[in-house]
């Protein structure tokens, strides 16, 4: 079993990357452009929240293909702990009760890819098997 899982760890953070910068770039065009269709969408988008629609957007693309995912991972981060605490905290402590869960999860999500990188089938880890080649030669 464990050399099964470990066969599969890459896989797996590659399917946690992809589903991560997949659901958070539908936050950003939501933002952005107002789809989907959303109660909470401001019209035009401006300030912070125009800021936080470009980064999930373009952060939810570059995730999703795996690209600077380390980088990428680390700016959403930041901006979901940003978001928490600007817009939940000041309703109460504890996420259950802010209807913040998904905020701290995603923060946290971003946190690991930071530290993990792209997984399996990633820009990153195209470009980076592909330099390696072109070193050996």
């Amino acid at each position: 079993m464990e050399k099964f899982l470990e066969n599969w760890h890459s896989r797996a953070l590659a399917l946690l990357r992809v589903i991560a910068g997949f659901l958070i770039f539908w936050h950003g065009t939501q933002k952005l452009l107002g789809y989907p269709a959303s109660e909470n969408v401001q019209e035009p988008p401006s300030g912070l929240i125009l800021l936080a629609g470009v980064l999930e957007f373009a952060g939810g693309a570059m995730l999703f293909i795996g690209l600077c995912t380390r980088w990428t991972g680390f700016v959403l981060s930041g901006t979901m702990a940003v978001a928490y605490f600007m817009v939940f905290i000041c309703k109460s402590f504890l996420p259950i009760v802010n209807h913040g869960e998904l905020t701290v999860l995603y923060c946290f999500v971003f946190l690991y890819l930071f530290f993990s990188g792209g997984g399996a089938w990633s820009v990153d880890g195209y470009l980076r098997s592909r330099n390696n080649k072109s070193l050996k030669q």
